[in-house]
């Protein structure tokens, strides 16, 4: 199927620029937020605390977001949203030398993050063609690359021109302006979600679910690993653009194995086994990055990593848009935003420590032991997942909460 079609269908590219732009900010605060701290005299330990604090404020209110736009609609939760992460990062801007101001805006920023990566994926099956859905999640997933590039890029340029500061002032404007243009999209304002079981326990009750997140949380944990493993390799080899170079590398694999993924247009295998398959190439990836070959063949295997990652990502779009019980979908999306920022966490903070005690071998196999996690549990799964797949969304909902 060409993306080309896909891009001139009502409203897609609207859609999807959107929600490019307004998650820019989440991608420069990583890099915005610690260098204006440090222009204003902030230790280590202190940057750190607020980058954690944006994270961790990001990832605990996800879901929460997710549940509210099922329960009221997109616009009612992206603007406000907007305009409190805006508030936030222009909070930091203002006083950056102050600390509990600091961590104020920080978590503020950090938990009004709008949920438009949750928010698009819900949409998707309202904006195009069941036949062409698989290659929307693609072209969303591929997409992402964009965000990871494009976030530092833009922080660069601000630096160039003025200061950090200045790009948390950017970061507050994109975010509006990307929410805006979502928001105000048809599909946006007529999406409803279907009227759920009134259950705390939201898309969680769903057994298929729950497996495919936590398998997800070690896809994170490899992410989060390669991501410090690059650097120490880089610092030991003579390579030209350094870590960066590697990783872009990685999300050029991506991309292209995302591309190429959505192309398919009928896949002979159930996604259940796609998705396991799939990991399992990945781990193999990861498998041979620990033999930290010379610069050419990492840069190959940095390649392969990525082929195999978007892939994996995209399938799994798939499957959460199919085990989401009804109602749910926009707090299920959430929820995998929410793991696999959690296992990146944890895999950065795990692959360190061990880097540091056993060496650079043993800190790429933590990658390995991540993805060989995720491997079992989708293996063990698969029977949940075959069952779970639309049986929510076939459920009655009398006894549905509006």
């Amino acid at each position: 199927m060409s993306y080309a079609s896909l891009l001139r269908g009502p409203h897609v590219t609207r859609l999807l620029v959107g929600t490019l732009v307004g998650r820019l900010p989440s991608a420069m605060a990583a890099v915005a937020i610690p260098l204006t701290l440090r222009r204003a005299g902030a230790s280590y330990a202190f940057v750190g605390l607020a980058v954690g604090a944006f994270a961790i404020a990001a990832a605990v209110a996800g879901p929460l977001l997710g549940r509210l736009v099922d329960r009221v609609g997109q616009p009612r939760v992206l603007v406000p949203a907007a305009v409190l992460a805006g508030c936030g990062f222009l909070v930091i801007a203002a006083a950056p030398g102050h600390q509990a101001t600091v961590l104020l805006g920080a978590v503020l920023a950090g938990a009004a993050t709008p949920p438009l990566e949750p928010c698009l994926r819900a949409l998707w099956p309202d904006v195009v063609e069941a036949g062409k859905l698989e290659s929307a999640y693609a072209l969303d997933s591929a997409s992402q690359e964009l965000v990871f590039v494009g976030g530092p890029l833009v922080v660069a340029g601000c630096v160039a021109v003025g200061s950090p500061v200045e790009a948390l002032w950017a970061g507050a404007l994109l975010g509006l302006a990307g929410v805006a243009v979502v928001a105000t999209a048809p599909p946006t304002r007529a999406w409803r979600a279907p009227a759920r079981v009134a259950d705390w326990l939201g898309p969680l009750r769903s057994r298929g679910l729950v497996v495919l997140l936590i398998s997800l949380t070690g896809v994170g944990v490899a992410i989060g690993t390669l991501n410090v493993v690059v650097v120490s390799y880089a610092e030991g080899h003579r390579l030209p653009g350094g870590a960066p170079a590697l990783l872009a590398l990685n999300a050029l694999g991506a991309l292209v194995g995302a591309l190429l993924y959505g192309a398919v247009r009928r896949w002979p295998i159930s996604p259940p086994l796609r998705a396991l398959l799939l990991a399992t190439g990945l781990t193999a990836g990861y498998a041979l990055l620990c033999l930290l070959p010379e610069p050419p063949l990492m840069a190959c295997l940095m390649l392969l990593t990525g082929l195999f990652l978007a892939p994996v990502l995209t399938v799994s779009f798939v499957l959460v848009g199919e085990l989401a019980p009804a109602g749910t979908v926009t707090e299920a999306f959430a929820w995998l935003v929410t793991l696999m920022t959690s296992g990146t966490a944890l895999g950065s903070a795990l692959v360190g420590s061990v880097l540091e005690r056993v060496g650079l071998t043993w800190a790429a196999a933590c990658g390995v032991l991540g993805l060989t996690v995720s491997v079992v549990i989708l293996l063990a799964g698969q029977a949940q997942l075959v069952t779970d797949r639309g049986r929510d969304a076939a459920e009655p909902t009398t006894s549905a909460v509006p």
